[in-house]
């Protein structure tokens, strides 16, 4: 059985009188470990199928199947406490806290678990260390640059470690070089958490850090791209 597997998975919207289906029907497995990213043309499903996955939202009909578990059927408090425990979200703007440092930003999922002080500081130490931005922890959002500020995102999502990490669009504020460095640490960081990385992507050179490339388009899966070897 795949890490992950969608069945006849489908998102319904209605908007006034028009009914909008971001995702069709759509049939994926996912195999533990993978690097996946999904690339396709604005509206084509591909943050819907993200948001689903890490159980910010829930299909209209289908099956979501994560481990052995339908977490569609999870009831609100279920569907948070899993998400907590086995998933970590990476945005393309950050969506870090101006007013804490770098490491207090990477501490906030934690203060969700049930760790010590200690505990919590071990984990937030090892994270900045393996995004390569511990000199940096007492430093805030706007003392950063864009990179640096996606490394301190990326130690936040990976603390609680995670089994699944889903990125939207991870490298959209970026320039080529700082793009280069957080696909670089992403590829290095699946390897070594053995997670599942599941990653939006409009850009072409960044699905070459990735395992496997899916194509969607009106919310079903149209190509499925040669697996990359970077």
């Amino acid at each position: 059985m795949s890490f992950i597997q969608c069945r006849q998975l489908t998102r319904i919207y209605k908007r006034g009188e028009q009914v909008i289906t971001p995702l069709d029907q759509l049939d994926l497995d996912v195999e533990a470990g993978e690097f996946l990213a999904l690339m396709g043309p604005s509206g084509s499903g591909k943050t819907t199928l993200l948001n689903l996955v890490a159980g910010i939202d829930r299909p209209t009909s289908g099956e979501l199947i994560i481990e052995g578990q339908d977490i569609s059927k999870f009831t609100r408090s279920a569907i948070a406490a899993w998400r907590r425990d086995h998933v970590g979200y990476i945005f393309q703007l950050y969506n870090l806290v101006p007013v804490l440092t770098a490491y207090e930003n990477v501490e906030l999922p934690l203060l969700l678990q049930p760790l010590s002080r200690k505990a919590r500081h071990e984990r937030v130490s090892e994270a900045l260390n393996m995004v390569g931005i511990a000199d940096r922890h007492d430093h805030y959002p706007r003392q950063l640059s864009g990179g640096q500020e996606q490394r301190v995102a990326i130690a936040r999502a990976i603390v609680t470690e995670p089994r699944i990490i889903v990125a939207d669009e991870p490298t959209g504020d970026l320039d080529k070089s700082s793009a280069h460095e957080i696909l670089t640490l992403l590829q290095r960081l699946s390897r070594e958490m053995n997670c599942t990385l599941i990653m939006v992507t409009h850009d072409p050179h960044a699905t070459e850090y990735a395992t496997r490339t899916l194509h969607l388009e009106k919310g079903r899966l149209v190509e499925q791209m040669k697996e990359a070897h970077a």
